[in-house]
């Protein structure tokens, strides 16, 4: 239950899907939307959330020719556009052709002639850009108080901290000001911000999003990340912000991994840490709890020692000399235009030689391979998103240690090399929001959003879930079309065969009519068996074509038990491909159920069949 105090803008905010749906039934448009949201920024006490702006006039001038768009084209223009008319935010570290980029360091700023790649494909995708919004100084710090342009308060109890360093564009999106907004994450500052305002963070993997256009924190280890009000709104904007560019020396091509259609076994910290903090431990402790009700679900606890020592790595090891890197001269010409904290946290690289660097290589390959013995058997992993959370007042009186102490559950994910998504838990008995954060390795993207969907849902979001394990993000891969016509069908009791391997369906359709189909005898689960015939008495059958990985396609046909095998299927559109086929001893046994038509309108008809 949401507690009294909470805001309605918190409370009830405007999702992308629902916005969307308002354009494709009429009763809003962008111009609506633009001018109700304007309004909302002008309403709101909150300056400190915008370094920025792009100007009211102009915004507007866009929304109106979106609106001469859809009239012309209506909703077809969604299948080019798919963020046509949604307002977003941008953190001032990543560039906006024309808008000054400041890292909230008004003496480092300088006008971007080039929008970041990420930046001009969300805008190719109809995606409004409203401004560029308030953070720790360059993205170094994990509280949203380390700013000369103001402490950035908190969305529901401005008390509070908002979270950094992405703490303007998490805010933003927690008032209703913008549907979504981008953020940045080393240390975990796509994903505190998130807990701290009752959001959805999405920090995909390392290189999944450009980072071109990215004042850099570490630049070996910075991803662009996704603040929204559910998974489903996060996983349709990574749709379009993701893709490969050979802009960028540290993108990549990810293979993903599959989906799990047998549960989540899911890994969970043998022992907690909250400094403390009563609320942020009981808050976990139901959170858990809820989750464990929800069917499929195995919780295991590990030891978190190995992930803890990484995560101080990042700030008691050579990686701050990174931060220190990043800066380059403007730190020797200009260190007191850095805050105080800032300069502090970054003026220790000099404790840190080639030397030191290497041998933190060394030790954190140690911890990874730790760490990946502990969560063997795992599909991912979940912690709290962080460790509680303190006051404005409480940072500022003592910055280094609290703002330490809220990187405990995030520092160590980029240095592992995985991907995260944080989602709200349950609140807090305080009446303050908390958060929960699902991680797994690098590619697991996809995986981490369906079941971030379905814990969501089960913490009481709306159902979500499905529309995410339909959308997986285009191939980067080799793949392989492949057909399939019996217990791998939709729905079948094989198919979550097909989805663990990472495959999509392309589509439903028929043989060529040159086949016959029979039900194998003694067969468990229960399959047909597809058999090309060389006469006159063949038929089109009903078939699904998948897309597989190619990586994947060994392991599944070594699963085929006989007298199944995979061989070349030819389609009714005259194609082939390779599918599912019977070896003809097989079929002596068997019963003929072409007449049928399929496998789906056989098991139709034994189940109205009189008992």
């Amino acid at each position: 239950m949401k507690p009294a105090h909470i805001p309605q803008q918190v409370a009830a905010p405007a999702t992308i899907a629902a916005t969307l749906a308002a354009y494709r039934n009429g009763s809003s448009t962008p111009g609506k939307t633009v001018a109700s949201l304007l309004a909302l920024i002008e309403q709101a006490d909150r300056e400190e959330v915008w370094i920025s702006r792009v100007p009211a006039k102009q915004l507007k001038q866009q929304a109106a020719a979106l609106d001469l768009m859809w009239q012309i084209k209506g909703e077809a223009v969604l299948e080019s556009m798919p963020l046509f008319g949604i307002p977003f935010a941008v953190k001032d570290n990543i560039d906006v052709a024309g808008m000054p980029t400041t890292a909230a360091c008004p003496e480092f700023s300088r006008v971007a002639e080039t929008s970041a790649t990420v930046v001009q494909r969300l805008q190719a995708a109809g995606a409004l850009l409203v401004g560029k919004t308030n953070l720790d100084q360059f993205a170094t710090g994990l509280v949203g108080v380390r700013s000369p342009y103001g402490a950035v308060r908190n969305a529901i109890a401005p008390d509070y901290v908002s979270g950094g360093s992405s703490s303007g564009s998490a805010v933003a999106v927690a008032l209703g000001q913008v549907m979504f907004a981008l953020g940045t994450d080393t240390a975990g500052s796509g994903r505190i911000p998130a807990a701290f305002n009752h959001l959805v963070g999405l920090k995909p993997s390392r290189g999944l999003i450009s980072a071109q256009g990215l004042v850099p924190a570490c630049r070996t280890l910075d991803c662009i990340s996704i603040f929204a009000h559910d998974v489903a709104d996060a996983w349709h904007v990574l749709h379009s912000a993701a893709g490969y560019d050979a802009a960028d020396a540290y993108a990549r091509k990810l293979p993903m991994l599959g989906l799990k259609r047998r549960g989540y076994r899911i890994a969970i910290p043998a022992a907690t840490e909250f400094y403390g903090d009563l609320a942020a431990q009981d808050a976990w402790d139901r959170t858990l709890a809820r989750i464990a009700e929800l069917p499929g679900v195995t919780l295991a606890r590990i030891p978190f020692a190995p992930f803890a020592d990484a995560a101080r790595l990042l700030y008691q090891g050579p990686w701050v000399a990174e931060r220190r890197a990043a800066l380059g001269d403007f730190f020797v010409k200009q260190p007191q235009a850095v805050h105080p904290v800032v300069r502090e946290i970054t003026a220790q690289a000099a404790d840190y030689d080639a030397v030191a660097a290497f041998q933190g290589q060394y030790r954190l390959a140690e911890l990874r391979r730790q760490a990946e013995q502990l969560l063997e058997g795992a599909d991912l992993m979940l912690v709290p998103t962080t460790t509680g959370m303190p006051t404005i007042a409480e940072v500022q009186a003592d910055p280094v240690r609290r703002n330490s102490q809220l990187g405990y559950y995030t520092n160590f994910v980029n240095l592992m090399d995985m991907s995260a998504l944080a989602i709200p838990g349950l609140w807090r008995n305080d009446g303050l929001p908390a958060g929960v954060t699902l991680i797994g390795p690098a590619g697991a993207d996809h995986l981490l959003a369906e079941a971030g969907a379905r814990l969501q849902h089960q913490l009481g979001g709306a159902a979500q879930a499905d529309a995410v394990a339909s959308a997986p993000l285009p191939f980067t891969e080799e793949t392989i079309r492949l057909c399939v016509v019996g217990a791998h069908l939709s729905g079948q009791p094989l198919n979550w065969q097909l989805l663990e391997a990472g495959a999509r369906r392309l589509a439903s359709t028929r043989t060529a009519p040159r086949y016959r189909l029979y039900a194998l005898a003694n067969s468990a689960p229960p399959k047909p068996g597809l058999a090309r015939t060389a006469g006159a008495d063949g038929a089109a059958i009903a078939v699904e074509v998948w897309e597989m990985p190619l990586r994947h396609v060994g392991a599944f046909v070594a699963a085929i038990p006989a007298p199944l095998g995979i061989g070349t299927v030819e389609l009714e559109d005259g194609s082939s491909v390779k599918g599912f086929i019977c070896e003809p001893a097989g079929i002596a046994d068997a019963t003929d159920i072409t007449h049928h038509g399929g496998w789906i309108n056989y098991l139709n008809a034994l189940n109205k069949a009189p008992q």
